[in-house]
């Protein structure tokens, strides 16, 4: 299979290239010389050869939640993140009737639902919209430029720039990762598939590292046996030891193997199961699939997601590209509405229809709650240089599966799209949703490094009604 460019320094390939450049693409010779490196010292799950699985190892044991799901309750979450701030009139919430200058350049078409009407660039999801929701009365004022905000489901946390971010409130993910557990004792409760890891995923804050997502891109392909390391080998603990020296050599100087603990074996046994190399192993699915769910950026994480959710992996997080919905105009990076989001809307729509069908072939759909959002919406006036400008006003985001409530638009704005008219729904809502799904006690507490007890629902935040 081939290897996933997925190195931090090298996420502005994939900046330019949008979500028409797939993951799964050969990476550069420098971005694999420094990946390799950086993935052996610091990536959090590393396989037989690295140094940081006994230790995630140790630090799960001591304080991450223990896995709570029996056979029949492996519920889940992906979280499609579409960074840089999708338009809610361009995508979920058209206004036919507005002024041109506000309804944009798109048409609306009919859904499945009658009433919802669409952007005329979502078909696919047009087409299944009994299985989906549209919440379009999303509160994003407290958000930023930032992913904080709405993937804490907290409007507490915030973008600060004061070296303070977030003010150590975790992501929804963390919290998960710390109440909730994975839903397998091999795999990690949190992953992030992302090409800019600080840009498009927020971590643990005061949780700490037990609770922080392990980045999925850096895995793929990388739990199989190092060469000249075979199995039956690996139950010769001197001769393990001789062939961990050498491979010791050919990937940094330092003590990999000083000593089997328990938790060294524990990591040979997650390799030896194969649980987790066939969880990241994206060469087991067909052409048909991949075709399905669209063979680029979005789509095929969004396969590799579901991968992981069906393996056992709790809270996925999934951003095609960096900044690739900041469609302020043409003279930038990203373009306006016509020659920046058009483009883009296709794959989303791929990766929405493709994925739901999916999960609901495959009997997981009412288990797995799947979420698509940003960090605010765009400004409803088409500005000189044929874009949209960020808006905090109001947003929209998608909602699908976990058993909800779903074939309706939640929510609405005025005519004109400026801000919520009715049915409000708040960033704390959002986590409450999250949660109740996975069935964390929604009372649960963390505590802060002062030693005070903080909510992981703050503000009164509350499942939103209309879909529990």
């Amino acid at each position: 299979m081939k290897r996933i460019q997925a190195v931090e320094t090298c996420a502005q390939a994939e900046h330019r290239a949008g979500t028409t450049q797939s993951p799964f693409q050969p990476a550069n010779s420098d971005c694999i010389r420094v990946g390799r490196r950086r993935w052996f010292l610091q990536t959090g799950l590393t396989g037989l050869a690295g140094l940081s699985m006994p230790a995630l190892l140790q630090l799960q044991s001591a304080s991450a939640a223990p896995s709570t799901s029996a056979a029949g309750d492996k519920k889940s979450v992906i979280l499609f993140w579409l960074s840089g701030g999708p338009s809610h009139i361009d995508m979920w919430d058209p206004k036919p009737d507005a002024p041109r200058e506000i309804r944009g350049p798109y048409s609306a078409i009919p859904t499945k639902v009658p009433g919802v009407a669409l952007s005329e660039h979502l078909p696919l999801q047009a087409s299944i919209a009994d299985k989906l929701s549209f919440l379009r009365a999303v509160d994003c004022k407290a958000s930023n430029h930032t992913p904080i905000t709405m993937q804490a489901g907290n409007p507490l946390a915030r973008r600060t720039d004061d070296g303070k971010d977030g003010a150590g409130y975790p992501s929804m993910g963390s919290v998960v990762a710390r109440f909730r557990g994975s839903n397998h004792p091999d795999l990690p409760p949190f992953v992030g598939l992302a090409p800019s890891w600080k840009a498009d995923v927020w971590e643990a804050g005061s949780l700490g590292a037990a609770s922080a997502p392990v980045n999925g891109l850096d895995l793929v392909g990388k739990f199989g046996l190092p060469a000249g390391v075979q199995i039956d080998r690996l139950r010769d603990r001197d001769q393990l030891r001789v062939e961990f020296d050498r491979l010791r050599r050919d990937v940094d100087r330092g003590d990999v193997l000083s000593k089997l603990d328990q938790y060294n074996a524990r990591a040979f046994e997650m390799v030896l199961g194969g649980h987790v190399q066939r969880a990241f192993d994206m060469s087991q699915e067909t052409d048909a699939t991949r075709d399905a769910y669209g063979r680029n950026s979005i789509g095929e994480k969004a396969i590799l997601a579901r991968r992981l959710v069906e393996a056992g992996v709790t809270f996925v997080l999934v951003s095609g590209a960096w900044g690739y919905f900041d469609h302020h105009g043409d003279s930038v990076n990203w373009g306006g509405i016509v020659k920046g989001l058009t483009p883009l809307l296709p794959h989303v729509d791929r990766a929405v229809y493709g994925l739901v069908n999916d999960l609901e072939q495959r009997g997981l759909l009412d288990s797995t709650l799947v979420l698509m959002l940003g960090e605010f919406g765009r400004s409803p006036v088409i500005n000189a240089d044929a874009g949209r400008d960020h808006w905090t006003n109001v947003m929209s985001m998608l909602a699908a599966g976990g058993g909800l409530r779903h074939g309706q638009a939640v929510g609405s704005t005025d005519s004109k799209g400026y801000d919520v008219k009715d049915g409000l729904i708040r960033p704390q809502d959002l986590a409450a949703t999250v949660f109740r799904h996975l069935g964390i006690d929604l009372a649960a507490q963390w505590t802060n490094h002062q030693g005070r007890p903080i909510p992981i629902v703050v503000e009164g935040g509350r499942p939103i009604p209309e879909l529990v």
